[in-house]
């Protein structure tokens, strides 16, 4: 039997608005493979607190979910990140990660390597303040979220991963460049989309069709 797929939102959205509204359940289904989405605490369906201290792991609360087999799972952008943390952590939970909108951002090279290129610009934070703002979220959860302590991960870190790995980022994306975390990955291919965004990847036709192959889950309609 193929393993479930567990799919881990972003920042200020959920498992409805990144993955049940673009249609990756149905896909999944289609492809008979079981689905499982899991809200990240402050988000969605899952608890709320204030307290910023409460988002320094955000781990364990999405493991508290997952299934008891080894699963394929696709994270998108902090779900990404919190994904890297689990495939570090318990490796025996994860089969193969995807890992979208994130790449030299959670890389930390140490004081000698300065992490150019990923300063967030004001329109980028504006797209952020607009999804705090958005209709079912919790402000003041989200932005003790977006206040805690944020720990990127080390090469050495980085070097524990087993699961093989893809990463898809787009060209306009201010996480990327993707190669610094693909080659401190031990496994891992990378796939850039032109022209695509921080934002709009989750609803990318090619990010799905990517994503869906590497874990050999992509429909067969009769």
């Amino acid at each position: 039997m193929a393993p479930p797929v567990v799919l881990i939102h972003g920042f200020a959205t959920s498992t409805e608005r990144t993955w049940r509204e673009p249609g990756w359940f149905d896909l999944l289904k289609d492809a008979r493979r079981r689905a499982i989405g899991i809200d990240l605490l402050g988000h969605g369906d899952a608890p709320k607190p204030t307290d910023p201290e409460a988002y320094d792991d955000l781990v364990t609360p999405v493991l508290e979910k997952f299934p008891n087999a080894p699963a394929d799972v696709i994270g998108y952008s902090l779900g990404a990140h919190t994904a890297l943390g689990i495939a570090m952590s318990h490796p025996e939970r994860v089969n193969r990660l995807v890992l979208a909108a994130i790449g030299r951002n959670v890389v930390d090279f140490g004081d000698s390597t300065p992490l150019e290129g990923n300063v967030v610009e004001g329109n980028v934070e504006a797209r952020f303040e607009a999804l705090i703002a958005a209709p079912g979220n919790d402000p003041a959860a989200l932005r003790a979220c977006l206040t805690r302590e944020r720990r990127p991960f080390t090469v050495e870190q980085l070097g524990t991963v087993q699961a093989p790995c893809l990463i898809v980022v787009g060209s306009e994306d201010f996480s990327g460049p993707p190669e610094p975390l693909a080659d401190a990955l031990p496994d891992a291919a990378v796939k850039i989309l032109p022209g695509i965004d921080h934002f709009g990847l989750p609803k990318q036709f090619g990010f799905i069709d990517a994503a869906l192959e590497f874990i050999d889950a992509v429909p067969q309609w009769d």
